[in-house]
Order: C-alpha cells, then structure tokens, then sequence
C-alpha cells in the first residue's frame, strides 16, 4: 500500500524511534509498504517516521545513484538494496565527502552535506539475520541520510546557517503544505 510522505514541519520527524524486539507480520507489511511507498516517489531511501511509523527501521535503494555507464563493485551491486532493523552505526572514518542531497520530506530542496565516506554499520535485515558491514561511497551516505531519520535528524539539520536562510521561505512553504509533489503527502 503507498501511504504519505510526512512533510518537514510534521513532529513525528523529529522524534527518535523505537527498536524493533520481534519480526512480525505487521513488520513484514510495513516493509513491504515502505518499498510500494518509496517506489512510487521514486526515492532511494525511506525511514519509518517518513510515513508515521515511531520504529527504527529504514530500506535503501541506490541503484537509480548510480549512472547506467560506470562499473559498479560486486558488493555495491548486491548491497545497494537493503532492509535496515535496529542499526547502529559503530564506526565512521575521517575522510569526508561532500554531495548535494535531497530528500522526499523535504520536496524539491537539495543542499551540500558533509558526510563520512566510509562507515560500519550493525543491523538486523528484513528476516531478522544480524549483519556487520562496511559501507563507503553513495550507500553510506544513503545509509547515513536514513538512519539520521530514525534519530530524528534531518539533512536540513547539517547545513550552514547561511544556506538555511536562503532555502527558509521554501521550508516554510513545505510546512504550510504549499507545495505539489508527484507522491502523496502528509502535512503537520
């Protein structure tokens, strides 16, 4: 089922989440609507709280981030779709990168963000297996993105005061709910 997108302005996006103790049948729709949702905005991540949901769980999809012509690594072919429950990012590296980023909360802003370019994450997938892996480049930066989410952190939270005041009178009108999108939404 495609639910709305919570706009920015909405509290729940500001809440930090709650674990997730057991993989249940409410579980496994969630991720099911989630991907249906995320789909059709045609996004490449989405966090619970994005559609009202107060648990730590988010999916990526980076595929589309990735131009059809350069070699992708195995690992970023097999790991560019994921199910992430409960995770926990354990560490990050001191190489940073910059990349202009966006979000579907956040309709039609898109800044610079400062980010690790490599990072370890603890999580459980969508049938509750424990995983620890590696992630460097655009999935971590995705990853990244949807697990400040699920802490209440939002990509708008990491730019400069200056910046923040250019794209201010956008933000407002996203909270008033003056904005048109392809997808549904929801407003505070």
């Amino acid at each position: 089922m495609i639910l709305p997108i919570l706009a920015y302005g909405h509290p729940i996006l500001r809440k930090k989440c709650n674990s997730i103790d057991e993989n249940t049948d409410e579980i496994k729709n969630l991720i099911s609507n989630m991907w249906e949702t995320m789909y059709n905005a045609e996004g490449v991540g989405l966090a619970a709280p994005q559609i009202g949901v107060n648990k730590k769980i988010f999916i990526i999809d980076a595929n589309p981030l990735f131009p059809k012509d350069q070699e992708i690594s195995d690992f970023d072919r097999l790991n560019s779709k994921k199910v992430f429950i409960n995770p926990e990012i354990t560490k990050m590296n001191d190489d940073y990168c910059v990349f202009n980023e966006g979000c579907l909360s956040i309709p039609d802003i898109r800044a610079e963000v400062k980010r690790p370019n490599m990072i370890k994450v603890e999580f459980l997938d969508e049938n509750f297996n424990h995983n620890s892996m590696i992630f460097e480049g655009l999935l971590a930066r995705v990853i990244l993105h949807e697990n400040d989410h699920i802490n209440g952190v939002l990509f708008t939270d990491k730019i400069s005061s200056f910046k923040r005041k250019i794209i201010q009178n956008k933000l407002d009108r996203i909270k008033k709910g003056k904005i048109e999108t392809v997808y549904k939404m929801s407003f505070s």
